[in-house]
């Protein structure tokens, strides 16, 4: 099977408030000057005949060696470009910073992109445990473990350039994080609700962002693929999915049934995910378009949290959602990040009697602005409705 069907070529759709286009072109401003694809680079030198102060990130150079010898690389800083050695020598001799890439690495410390689904599941057809994104958690778990202060130091590197492509995608979108536990199965009730209420989200203009592994975070990225087509393929691709319900005991099944619904019906809704190989046990899902992967996970956390600008729903979990929370509750508190987010906590039973996390947070909110921004409701389907309520 190839675990390379088309990707939704659409971004997220940008957010309408005029603080979020603001911030948006901010944001675009202070990257003018990145250079992140060979079209790029050829447009800059043949608009402009200079390099001069531009970061080139992760390009292929090796066919523009005429281009570098010619343009003024003063201050330019290239990040992990092949090139041809005496075009290096130029360009460091001329003012510029060469980093070169790092031969034997099974990620891009540098890489100028967020991941996609095939990206990471290549050579899927081979076992699981030949895909990029199980060669670098066993990267990962073994540098940790010889504590190779040059791999941690990649691994920040690669992490801080995973953090500036997710901005620059998601730069002006209003994003709604669902939160939830891994262990929640195809074919069950739960799952299905999950799936529906990411396809509602979707639908509201929204966009989607999960911490992209399995159980309900899958089941959100699947709603909002779903999303573009009638409500029939989402119930099939239900049916189809609860053949293989759970990443264990193969991975490999599990991703498999997922591309094949992504091959059934091509071209689905775009949702982003944010997983980490800290958590090696959960595989990425192959739903989310856009696969923002980080070795840090309280990076990744803090992150997906922080971009949530249009609110977090969370699904009943355990300790990794209980943690996720609370993630977002402090700078809610704080008003660090400006005005409170809206949260909504589902499942009245799992939040004040399994795992009491809405008695804490309303005494936490008490008197506080993000005290109206907080709602806990029975039902899943009850989220949306919900979150429009405390959004202010």
């Amino acid at each position: 099977m190839d675990p390379t069907p088309a990707q939704p070529k659409a971004r997220p759709q940008p957010g309408s408030p005029s603080q979020s286009q603001s911030q948006s072109q901010s944001h675009h401003a202070s990257h003018d000057r990145e250079i992140e694809s060979l079209a790029e680079f050829d447009r800059v030198v043949s608009a402009h005949g200079t390099l001069a102060h531009h970061r080139v990130q992760a390009v292929d150079l090796t066919a523009r060696t005429d281009a570098l010898l010619a343009a003024d690389p003063t201050g330019a800083v290239f990040l992990g470009c092949p090139m041809d050695p005496g075009a290096a020598a130029r360009v460091r001799a001329a003012g510029a910073l060469v980093f070169p890439p790092i031969p034997g690495l099974p990620v891009d410390p540098y890489r100028g992109h967020v991941y996609s689904p095939g990206e990471l599941y290549a050579s899927l057809d081979e076992g699981y445990e030949a895909t990029p994104d199980a060669l670098a958690y066993d990267w990962f778990q073994q540098t940790r473990t010889d504590g190779d202060v040059f791999a941690s130091m990649l691994r920040a590197i690669h992490d801080d350039a995973v953090s500036d492509a997710l901005d620059e995608l998601v730069a002006g979108a209003r994003v709604v994080g669902v939160m939830g536990g891994h262990a929640m199965a195809r074919g069950t009730l739960e799952y299905a609700g999950a799936a529906r209420l990411g396809r509602e989200l979707a639908r509201a203009g929204l966009t989607v962002a999960t911490g992209g592994g399995p159980g309900a975070m899958e089941a959100a990225n699947l709603g909002a693929y779903a999303a573009p087509f009638d409500d029939g393929m989402l119930d099939d691709a239900l049916t189809l999915l609860a053949k293989v319900a759970s990443f264990t005991p193969s991975i490999a099944d599990w991703a498999r049934s997922a591309f094949e619904v992504r091959e059934r019906w091509p071209g689905g809704g775009g949702s982003v995910g944010i997983p980490t190989w800290f958590y090696g046990h959960e595989p990425p899902n192959a739903f989310a378009a856009h696969i923002a992967k980080y070795f840090a996970n309280a990076t990744r956390e803090d992150g997906l949290l922080a971009r949530s600008n249009a609110g977090v729903v969370f699904l009943p979990g355990a300790a990794g959602t209980l943690q996720e929370i609370f993630d977002n509750a402090t700078p809610n508190y704080y008003e660090s990040r400006g005005e409170p987010t809206p949260m909504v906590l589902v499942d009245r039973e799992h939040w004040t009697r399994t795992l009491p996390a809405w008695p804490l947070l309303t005494s936490l909110a008490k008197g506080r602005a993000m005290e109206s921004r907080i709602a806990l409701v029975d039902r899943i389907e009850e989220a949306p409705e919900a979150l429009k309520r405390v959004g202010g």
